[in-house]
């Protein structure tokens, strides 16, 4: 039996709205979704199971049909869902009364329900959410009920206001596989047993790293997983020193290389530390035109000549603030401290 793990797809999402990339971003954001469906189906595989936040909110009528046609593409595949809190099952839902295709199940009870599928010898467990939040801790005493030889638990949550997950307790349950969906990064918690497969695409630029989806084959009573990378882009951090960028345009030259070198279509955090010329000024806002970049900052400060602004200033208060605080042997703190302390005299200065 063969089966893809994937969650928190987010259909719907609109990622870092205003900026030029963000519409894309929309439609990359279902063309990822449908290259694991289409992938699904060339390989066969037996189960696609998703473990909640199928959509970024509540999914509209047209958005659940073409989901559903989707899944009504795949020949062999079966489909078992969750619903997660971001998307969850409220009163007016369209999830409610929605006609699946018949290879598509639905665990929408808000207590544990589960399937069997005889002919793979496989039964799947979950249960959805009906409010935004859930704050008991819902899975931690499940047992799976052994109606197939193996059995697989779909759950979403894992922090405190969204189901609480002892994960000592839920690996003694007894079930062969917890496929695991709501925290974003990727994170094998017991190899071939118990996983987050992270959001399939980097939802926000706190959603940094690789992405992708988990990839499982259970054969002669052995289950071996794989994790698949897959998302189209990646947040990547870039942590540059003053020391390689000792001017503005040396600044603007080393985030572009930077960028090439990792693939422009990747999105950027851009960070820069370290003690820079007083003379120059770094131009953030230049910076942020180079390419897929979400946020620049300078963390620079001034590497200034205390000995001889201490001769310059003396008698004025930039001049008594060094005389305070300034020695030979100054620890690292000590040092920013007197840097953030003279750079914050001299802009109020003007």
């Amino acid at each position: 039996m063969r089966f893809f793990h994937i969650a928190d797809t987010h259909l719907g999402a609109v990622p870092d709205a205003g900026f030029p990339w963000s519409e894309e971003r929309r439609t990359e954001i279902w063309e990822s979704f449908r290259g694991v469906i289409q992938k699904a189906d060339r390989e066969e595989i037996d189960l696609l199971l998703i473990a909640g936040d199928l959509f970024h909110r509540q999914p509209l009528m047209r958005e659940l049909k073409e989901l559903n046609y989707l899944f009504s593409t795949l020949k062999k595949t079966k489909v078992v869902f969750i619903i997660g809190n971001h998307d969850y099952l409220k009163a007016d839902s369209y999830y409610s009364e929605f006609p699946w295709s018949e290879n598509v199940t639905c665990l929408m009870g808000a207590e544990c329900g589960s399937v069997v599928f005889e002919d793979l010898d496989t039964e799947v467990y979950g249960l959805s959410y009906h409010t935004r939040e859930i704050t008991e801790a819902r899975y931690d005493s499940l047992k799976p009920e052994k109606k197939a030889g193996f059995s697989i638990l779909l759950a979403h949550g894992g922090d405190a206001r969204h189901i609480p997950i002892d994960r000592k307790k839920l690996l003694l349950s007894g079930f062969d596989y917890i496929a695991l969906g709501h925290i974003h990064k990727p994170e094998i918690i017991e190899p071939n047993r118990m996983a987050y497969a992270g959001a399939l695409e980097p939802i926000d630029q706190n959603d940094t790293g690789v992405h992708g989806f988990l990839s499982g084959e259970y054969q002669d009573g052995v289950l071996k997983t794989t994790f698949v990378p897959w998302a189209v882009r990646e947040y990547i951090p870039l942590a540059l020193d003053t020391k390689e960028c000792p001017t503005n345009l040396a600044f603007q030259e080393t985030v572009r290389m930077r960028m090439a070198a990792r693939g422009m279509q990747h999105i950027y955090k851009i960070v820069l530390s370290g003690y820079r010329d007083p003379d120059i000024v770094y131009d953030t806002e230049a910076c942020r035109k180079l390419g897929n970049i979400v946020s620049v900052s300078d963390e620079s400060v001034p590497d200034y000549d205390f000995e001889r602004l201490g001769r310059i200033h003396a008698g004025d208060i930039a001049g008594r603030y060094i005389e305070a605080l300034y020695h030979p042997d100054m620890s690292e703190t000590e040092r920013k401290a007197l840097y953030y302390g003279i750079h914050a005299l001299f802009e109020m200065r003007g």
